[in-house]
């Protein structure tokens, strides 16, 4: 049976079901995938002395979440313009001639979006949050066709800045917000790219009575996978397109660059779904 090394720098990342997908997706190949947790403040580092330590420790791969996304692009040869136009990388592949990034998030959340809303369009979407998944999620809702996007964020810095770049990018109208329920009036979908909500981050962005009269919500956050924001979603009656979904293709695609074997997309849904098991 072949070996693959791969592992998971980011913060608060104890719950994270990353390397029971990892293994599963290793185990329909034949493949003994290690997966490891990589904590920077846990093990008393900083995060560039631990990703030097995957460059030279015999990784094939990691993934990389909040909030190193973005701090990790410059270490990175990136090839695709549009991952470079996206700014963040969540997966990185270390080749003889150095580490390559890709951004699987964009791509997972474009698939997660199909999975409930198929081809309609998104409209006018409020997202809360710009940073890493903020970015990647932003340049999906214009592969998706949206028709304006509201970008709210504590650092309006951040969000004037995406949004320069979404509408060098694209023909949707894009603006900059302070107040996010606000932006929420007359919005057709509610998206959360904050930690909020996140085990240890509790909370909501955005209040219930501000989501009445949108279609649908996305929350990037996974743990748990029924937050506060999609619970009040669901109760005010919209379609919810859950974290866990992203999750899902963010990892089945970033399989795709770890390993270049095939997967059985809905038997591994089937038994992340199932499994108890604790990797």
């Amino acid at each position: 049976m072949s070996t693959l090394k791969l592992g998971l720098i980011g913060d608060n990342i104890a719950r994270s079901r990353s390397p029971l997908l990892h293994t599963l997706a290793g185990r329909q190949n034949g493949i003994a995938v290690s997966y490891d947790r990589l904590v920077p403040p846990a093990l008393a580092s900083d995060f560039d002395t631990v990703f030097a330590g995957c460059a030279e420790g015999g990784y094939r791969g990691i993934n990389i979440t909040y909030p190193y996304k973005e701090k990790v692009f410059p270490k990175l040869t990136v090839t695709d313009p549009l991952v470079r136009a996206i700014g963040a990388i969540n997966t990185v592949i270390f080749e003889a001639d150095g580490p390559k990034g890709h951004n699987t998030d964009h791509s997972g959340f474009m698939a997660a979006y199909r999975g409930v809303r198929g081809d309609t369009a998104p409209g006018t979407v409020l997202m809360i949050g710009t940073g890493g998944v903020g970015r990647a999620v932003a340049f999906g809702l214009l592969g998706l066709g949206a028709s304006e996007l509201r970008l709210v964020d504590r650092d309006r810095a951040k969000a004037e800045a995406l949004a320069e770049e979404l509408r060098a990018a694209g023909t949707a109208r894009v603006v900059v917000m302070d107040d996010a329920e606000a932006a929420a009036e007359g919005a057709h979908g509610l998206i959360n790219c904050t930690p909020v909500g996140m085990v240890g981050y509790e909370g909501t962005p955005l209040a219930a009575g501000a989501m009445h009269g949108a279609q649908w919500v996305f929350d990037a956050v996974y743990t748990p996978a029924d937050t506060q924001f999609l619970k009040d979603a669901a109760a005010a009656g919209l379609a919810v397109i859950s974290g866990w979904e992203l999750f899902y293709w963010q990892g089945v695609h970033a399989w795709k660059h770890f390993s270049g074997t095939p997967l059985d997309e809905g038997q591994l849904r089937e038994a992340l779904l199932s499994s108890d098991e604790v990797v």
